[in-house]
């Protein structure tokens, strides 16, 4: 197959698979400027998958700085439908322990400088995400994780904070109180972008500490994130594999491939308004 259903937002090693072949590198221009790195492009069990690292080559993008409507866009210029977001997480939880994957169900944004949205003046669209991560592509992650060997907990909200500064201890503990299960920084305004260019999404969140919140634990540093991220790398990786090789099972038509039906509201557009944003919306003004 050379059509590519599949994309993958996350770290730069990730797509270093020994069963990954043809591999490519595509630079791809947006209407809202160049994705974090050219993607790379290669088959895994015979399916195209892209790959985006979110952070940039040698992560140079802070949280914040992240182009998350590029890299989204991009993915929707190759045809994809499926996005899996693989992600470092703090633990809120006493249960979620580091080391483990937890495939969330709910997402809290905290964040107050970002952009969560295609849609403003000239277009105007109310996309519902009620359920941020699509469920059936959320299951067949959290399967394919634990068939990979990974120990994986389904379910939990997903606060992202603004970063890139860590929580202090009294915000840890406030966004325990709210009832949020795990916390990183950059699933907003991911997951909303993707919803609003009728991709399902699902993230695989790593988590690398409990934050700040837990007292007989070190606080969390970039050096403990670092070292549980290089150490889960190998689990990611067979979780994605895993996750090709099944797509025969789970690769259907779900909610989020319709997500703007219904949604927009403007009846006319322009046409700089339709250059810029026909990819996501000309069906709606065919």
């Amino acid at each position: 197959m050379n059509n590519i259903e599949l994309g993958i937002i996350g770290g730069s090693g990730l797509y270093n698979m020994a069963d990954l072949t043809d591999v490519e590198e595509r630079t791809i221009d947006t209407p809202f400027g160049a994705p974090s790195a050219p993607l790379t492009i290669g088959t895994l069990h015979g399916r195209r998958v892209a790959f985006i690292p979110r952070h940039g080559k040698g992560h140079v993008y802070s949280p914040t700085t992240v182009p998350y409507k590029a890299n989204a866009y991009a993915l929707k210029s190759l045809g994809v439908k499926y996005v899996v977001a693989v992600s470092a997480c703090g633990s809120l939880r006493e249960d979620y322990a580091p080391g483990h994957i937890v495939i969330p169900d709910q997402l809290y944004d905290n964040t107050k400088l970002r952009s969560s949205t295609f849609f403003g003046t000239g277009l105007v669209a109310h996309v519902g995400v009620a359920n941020p991560f699509s469920p059936a592509l959320s299951k067949a992650v959290a399967t394919a994780v634990r068939e990979a060997g990974g120990t994986v907990h389904e379910g939990g909200t997903f606060i992202t904070i603004e970063g890139p500064r860590f929580s202090t201890r009294g915000e840890s503990n406030i966004f325990r109180q709210w009832g949020c299960s795990i916390i990183g920084m950059t699933t907003s305004p991911e997951a909303y972008l993707v919803r609003e260019a009728e991709m399902a999404y699902a993230c695989m969140a790593h988590v690398t500490d409990y934050d700040v919140w837990h007292e007989s634990e070190e606080a969390v540093t970039v050096e403990m994130v670092i070292r549980t991220v290089i150490e889960n790398t190998k689990v990611a990786q067979a979780g994605v594999s895993q996750l090709v090789k099944s797509m025969d099972e789970w690769a259907v038509e779900m909610p989020a491939h319709t997500a703007l039906t219904d949604a927009v509201l403007t009846s006319a557009i322009d046409d700089a308004e339709r250059q810029r944003l026909g990819l996501l919306v000309e069906r709606y003004f065919a």
